[in-house]
């Protein structure tokens, strides 16, 4: 038994969003349209001195904690299991290496509302559609919690 439409592979990018709201309707309404596959990507956040030295050398603690927290809902959501990742610190190049070692066809974005988001000040969402790939870009509103 042949589909008539081929699974396409969608890269969820998220980190303090992986499990809110927006994020979770935004993959419901993308696994209804037709068939795909989800992989969660949480670039793992480098703090204190680690963004001096090398963010690569600290665990991947914080950004493991979002997989397990959010992996659960997503699966739920996308009404089959989420794979999850740890990324590059830096979320383009961490996007750049998913898209590279594991292909995909359409990127969602979940990043903190405009005003607190580092994400859309680095301007993320338009470097990753550079990439050459369709980019969907979710963000709570400002006045709902994150």
């Amino acid at each position: 038994m042949e589909s008539s439409q081929a699974s396409s592979r969608v890269l969820v990018v998220a980190h303090k969003t992986a499990a809110t709201q927006p994020l979770l309707d935004a993959v419901a309404a993308r696994a209804s349209r037709g068939p795909c596959t989800f992989t969660l990507l949480v670039p793992n956040a480098a703090h204190g001195l680690h963004k001096v030295v090398d963010a690569e050398d600290q665990g991947a603690g914080e950004a493991q904690g979002v997989l397990d927290a959010a992996l659960p809902a997503l699966s739920a959501a996308a009404g089959s299991d989420v794979a999850g990742i740890v990324g590059d610190p830096d979320p383009v190049a961490a996007v750049h290496d998913a898209i590279n070692l594991r292909g995909f066809d359409e990127i969602i974005i979940s990043t903190l509302p405009t005003r607190v988001s580092r994400w859309l000040k680095l301007d993320l969402p338009s470097k990753v559609s550079g990439m050459g790939l369709p980019v969907t870009t979710v963000t709570p509103d400002d006045d709902a919690p994150a």
